[in-house]
């Protein structure tokens, strides 16, 4: 059984991740930040630990296999926010997992990280501090898999995607296909050391690199 730790549990992302970890071999520890955060993940049967990107979360790491970081600051914060959360918490997490000798580790970015000068002036301090996370991790020495979503919805999840290393072209996918997406990249081989673009589509996800 592959114990995953997952940063930003209570996010909108992270919690659909829980209930597809929780339905799946692997057994889901919920990383939240305030007390009240925990009953949700209780009642689920869900193990949470308490842990905070602004602070020390080590602890958050004891046992631990694998780590999905779906963490963020969202929208409404500015810039030095999302330098803390998205891109120095991103980092410490990084390194905590290379001290812990973590397994596996699943990096949830953005769309246009890769190239974050070409981004909308708007979304640059976020796609900077993307980038500076997602380079972090490839130079870690992780068994790492990046995956990098369009613009995310709240409609149902299909089970279905376009999915490559570079899709030059944008458009939208479902929170709820991405957060199944993560969970099943954490059992594949051929994601391994991989970076991939993720939009809602027609191939059905267990025969992503199936073969």
């Amino acid at each position: 059984m592959v114990r995953v730790l997952v940063i930003g549990a209570n996010g909108k992302v992270g919690k659909l991740l829980i209930k597809k970890l929780k339905d799946s071999e692997h057994v889901p520890v919920a990383m939240v930040r305030d007390t009240n955060q925990v009953p949700q993940f209780e009642e689920m049967g869900v193990e949470t630990v308490l842990g905070d990107l602004e602070g020390d979360f080590s602890r958050a790491y004891y046992t631990i296999d694998a780590v999905v970081f779906a963490a963020g600051s969202g929208p409404n914060t500015g810039p030095e926010k999302t330098v803390v959360i998205d891109q120095e918490g991103a980092i410490k997490s990084v390194e905590l997992a290379k001290r812990f000798g973590v397994k596996r580790y699943v990096m949830l970015s953005s769309m246009g990280a890769d190239t974050p000068g070409e981004g909308p002036d708007a979304m640059k301090h976020y796609l900077y501090a993307k980038h500076r996370a997602d380079e972090h991790l490839k130079q870690s020495g992780l068994n790492y898999t990046i995956v990098r979503p369009g613009g995310l919805t709240n409609n149902p999840g299909t089970g279905k995607i376009t999915f490559g290393e570079k899709l030059n072209e944008f458009g939208s996918i479902s929170r709820e296909d991405v957060a199944e997406t993560l969970a099943y990249l954490l059992s594949v081989p051929r994601a391994e050391k991989g970076s991939f673009e993720i939009l809602e589509g027609d191939t059905q996800l267990e025969e992503v690199l199936a073969y």
